[in-house]
């Protein structure tokens, strides 16, 4: 398999997956700007042009974050990613996975925008990701992980949307579970290892979240 991703992007959360899953993968880096790999053309990869994107052996390629998670973890039943189909505890998970999706990473998104102005961001940050923050910090406060004291595959999506604060001008130094969160995840040699893979430093990632 091959995963497709920029560093620091949303591919780290799809890295992880795949290595708590133990599958063997390549890693292939996308230039942003340019939308080219070693390969060439990423548009022949996936047509959006959007990160992550996985290549299956078969020559079939699967887009969008949660999806190719849930793809993972239904591939791999062993690694417990998620829940068993049909179950509550399974929709809980997919709660948290479109939670991530649409109201933290969608939120953040802006934030990175080039045509939205600091003043701008800095309103919408207070306006909108505040009370996302304070639910997390809620939950957390009580839980090791969302679904409690199980790990599952929207930990690392969490983990990975929560590296941007320190980015975008956040403070969330004030969010204690939150923080005990991010640390919790740095000790996952998964997480470890994905970092590494992409060049990243622990202590760069946890900016805006330590003190």
């Amino acid at each position: 398999m091959k995963l497709y991703f920029s560093s620091g992007s949303c591919g780290l959360a799809t890295q992880i997956a795949l290595r708590e899953a133990r599958q063997k993968f390549e890693l292939v880096a996308v230039d942003f700007k340019s939308k080219t790999t070693i390969e060439g053309d990423y548009y022949k990869v996936s047509p959006k042009g959007f990160i992550p994107a996985l290549k299956l052996d078969d020559g079939d390629t699967i887009t969008e974050g949660v999806v190719i998670l849930q793809w993972i973890a239904d591939n791999n039943p062993h690694s417990e990613l998620l829940p068993a189909f049909g179950t509550r505890a399974r929709y809980t998970a997919l709660e948290w996975l479109n939670f991530i999706a649409t109201d933290l990473h969608k939120s953040f998104a802006v934030l990175f925008s080039p045509f939205v102005d600091q003043a701008s961001k800095t309103k919408f940050a207070e306006g909108n990701l505040t009370s996302k923050f304070e639910y997390l910090e809620t939950h957390l406060a009580s839980n090791n992980y969302l679904m409690g004291s199980t790990f599952s595959a929207a930990d690392g999506y969490l983990y990975n949307v929560m590296c941007w604060p320190g980015r975008v001008g956040v403070d969330i130094s004030k969010y204690g579970a939150i923080r005990e969160f991010m640390a919790r995840m740095e000790k996952r040699p998964t997480v470890i290892a994905s970092l590494k893979a992409e060049g990243l430093e622990i202590v760069k990632c946890m900016d805006g979240v330590r003190n």
